[in-house]
């Protein structure tokens, strides 16, 4: 492949904040939250890095090629077929990191995203499967990713073509009167640790009920959001995973014994909470959290990255 041709201008991308499993629909349901990071890139003619970031979790977050954005620029050069010599990059993050809520895959697909724009011809050599597939092999599974790209609800799963693994997904249409609210803690929990938690077996008959939950979810995100608070009762993560987020699993639980459709984001520990409700009444909601949480009230997201 000849080297790419670089654009000289810079690109700037929005990439909102992303939930996933919704309950039973493990590493394959992503939903998508009008709260966006936004990244701006341009390549440079003299060789280096140059990196800012501001907002969520700037002091934590490495100004050097270990910089996730970063890594994801590069990895879609890569695949475009080489790097810039240099490149400056400015993030300004505001989905809270280590909560649940996709902080990862939005940096993730916005690399990707600004490595595509900023190569000339960048979308003919790059298609959205192809780079939803790059996601996912930084990512490890595709549904905050495929949220994050796309936006809205989404389904993914990954396929083994020839002995490789490809990712797929498809977009669900969202009942627009469904909301959200995010109970987010002060407190952090790393993905790779939460899934240690998880048992190698579970038992057939949650297994049915879990199954037969991911599929009536489909249909209340779509028309039916009165059935929201059965689709998103799981069976198959969220109790196993308790001991390592006991505040969180109990305001989920209390909120579920209120008969609200609450489950863990993603691997927590922040909780969701999916409802129809007026103003007034998502204002009573945000309380429930208590001095804990932060009740953020957000609507959900019909696209996913873009460029500004």
């Amino acid at each position: 492949m000849a080297k790419p041709t670089f654009k000289a201008n810079p690109i700037q991308v929005q990439v909102p904040a992303t939930s996933a499993n919704l309950g039973p629909g493990f590493d394959s349901f992503g939903l998508a939250f009008a709260l966006h990071d936004r990244y701006v890139a341009q390549v440079l003619d003299e060789p280096g890095l140059d990196i800012d970031v501001t907002g969520e979790g700037a002091a934590d977050v490495p100004l050097t090629d270990k910089n996730l954005l970063v890594k994801a620029m590069y990895k879609g050069f890569d695949f475009l077929g080489g790097k810039p010599k240099g490149i400056a990059v400015r993030a300004l993050n505001v989905i809270p990191h280590g909560r649940g809520l996709g902080s990862s895959a939005s940096a993730i697909i916005g690399g990707l995203v600004l490595a595509r724009a900023l190569v000339l011809t960048g979308t003919d050599k790059m298609s959205d499967e192809a780079l939803l597939n790059l996601a996912t092999q930084m990512e490890g599974h595709p549904d905050n990713v495929a949220a994050a790209l796309f936006g809205g609800a989404t389904v993914a799963w990954k396929d083994s073509i020839n002995g490789k693994e490809v990712a797929h997904s498809i977009q669900i249409p969202v009942d627009l009167r469904i909301r959200a609210m995010a109970f987010i803690p002060s407190t952090s929990l790393a993905t790779k640790k939460a899934r240690t938690l998880l048992p190698s077996e579970i038992s057939f008959a949650d297994a049915q009920r879990n199954s037969t939950n991911s599929a009536l979810l489909m249909h209340a995100l779509t028309i039916r959001p009165d059935l929201l608070f059965t689709a998103t009762e799981d069976f198959l993560h969220q109790s196993y995973r308790s001991e390592a987020m006991p505040a969180s699993f109990a305001l989920m639980t209390k909120l579920r014994a209120a008969g609200v459709a609450a489950f863990i984001s993603g691997a927590g520990p922040t909780v969701m909470a999916l409802h129809t409700g007026n103003q007034e009444e998502s204002e009573q909601l945000s309380r429930a959290g208590g001095a804990k949480f932060e009740g953020k009230s957000l609507e959900i997201a019909s696209r996913g990255a873009s460029l500004l």
